[in-house]
């Protein structure tokens, strides 16, 4: 597994909604997606790049693996 892209914030959510989760609602800066029982939010400041760790906390929270994520983001 190589280094994980720099996303924006609002390119995760988009990502997100691609892989089935929906924006449940916005509560101040974060927007929550929901997908079944995974609820994941995304902090939305502008449109910064999500830093990494806040990045490998959204993939743990949505249950996916870097591998998968690094995969279906060049999709």
């Amino acid at each position: 597994m190589g280094k994980l892209p720099r996303v924006s914030e609002k390119d995760m959510i988009r990502f997100l909604e691609r892989q089935g989760f929906v924006l449940r609602r916005v509560r101040g800066s974060h927007h929550i997606l929901v997908k079944g029982s995974l609820h994941v939010p995304v902090p939305v400041h502008g449109n910064e790049n999500l830093r990494t760790g806040t990045l490998g906390s959204i993939l743990r929270l949505a249950n996916m693996k870097p591998e998968e994520f690094e995969r279906l983001w060049r999709v």
